[in-house]
């Protein structure tokens, strides 16, 4: 018989690499570590680490039952969640992992309403954009991971003509929902930015391919593979000279007159803007932001709580969205 005990050891081992680093990550000793894989492969009866000095990897047979001990022990957690808030326990503890701009924006009114609600709730929260944000998800390094993807465009699969050697990965990478539940919270358009003195600074709006003959600052990688290829659909490869996942650089950058832009407008509500034009797009170019969790988390009732502040708080920013001036200012 498995118990969760080994697989909870087996999964640590896993993510750190190693039985030291596992043993310290799980505040144990080593031979702690040892004792507990080696009962583990006593039970299912064939080797699930193959040992390599200090760093020890997964065999064929380990491959599989820590692929299965995610979910296993995501709904042990969420099990135990749901009976000690029912006991009275404990309020329970959310771990949230978010982008840069969602985390500026969507985030910070989500936890101001949660904390109000339920001050007694534990609430963690750390960046990183997709894939990486999923994969700490699937991982289970968070309980809620706020992700968005872009519509996939044709004929930009990998290795298609005219993909851009330095934007590796496709959409569909950055957008491996299978098996997540999925919460939709908004959808947020891409905008313009131009410097003050560029010739284009006072239209009403713009395509890309307008933008062909100048010098592109792009952010995040996911955005920028996916603006790129957007391009590439119009018939150009931007010019790339810099590159940064730090938005207000983005629009610094732009406003000293180092070149043009394409930003998300959820990076841009709380920005001044300072000495960039905002200009929009057509046709809209558009990426979907949603909320992701594990199927066993939504019963949890902390995190069920967190999902419904996140989606009063993503409706807040898509209505103020909505109601942006993007004309030239």
């Amino acid at each position: 018989m498995i118990e969760p005990r080994h697989l909870r050891v087996l999964h640590a081992v896993m993510k750190a690499g190693s039985f030291t680093a596992a043993a310290r990550e799980l505040r144990c000793t080593q031979p702690a570590v040892s004792q507990q894989i080696k009962a583990l492969e006593k039970s299912v009866g064939t080797p699930l680490l193959a040992r390599s000095g200090r760093d020890a990897h997964l065999t064929e047979a380990g491959e599989i039952l820590a692929r299965h001990a995610t979910s296993i022990l995501a709904r042990l957690t969420a099990a135990e969640e749901e009976v000690a808030a029912i006991a009275g326990l404990h309020a329970g503890c959310v771990r949230l992992v978010s982008f840069l701009s969602g985390t500026s924006t969507v985030i910070p009114p989500a936890l101001a309403a949660l904390r109000a609600a339920r001050p007694e709730v534990e609430v963690t929260l750390s960046e990183a954009t997709p894939p990486r944000a999923i994969g700490m998800l699937r991982d289970g390094d968070c309980d809620i991971a706020l992700a968005f993807r872009y519509p996939e465009l044709p004929g930009t699969s990998p290795g298609a003509p005219g993909a851009h050697p330095e934007v590796p990965g496709t959409e569909e990478e950055d957008a491996d929902w299978n098996g997540l539940a999925a919460h939709p919270l908004l959808t947020d358009r891409l905008v313009g930015l131009l410097p003050e003195g560029h010739h284009l600074a006072g239209a009403a709006k713009l395509e890309l391919a307008d933008l062909a003959g100048d010098t592109w600052i792009l952010g995040c990688a996911s955005c920028r593979r996916h603006v790129v290829k957007v391009c590439q659909s119009t018939g150009f490869t931007p010019r790339m000279d810099l590159t940064t996942d730090d938005y207000p650089t983005v629009i610094g950058l732009v406003g000293a007159g180092m070149g043009v832009s394409v930003l998300p407008e959820l990076a841009l509500s709380s920005l001044p803007s300072g000495t960039v034009r905002r200009v929009p797009i057509v046709p809209t170019i558009q990426r979907e932001v949603v909320a992701l969790t594990l199927p066993a988390y939504e019963s949890v009732p902390a995190v069920r709580l967190m999902l419904q502040h996140l989606k009063s708080a993503a409706r807040l920013a898509g209505q103020a969205l909505d109601g942006t001036s993007l004309p030239p200012r």
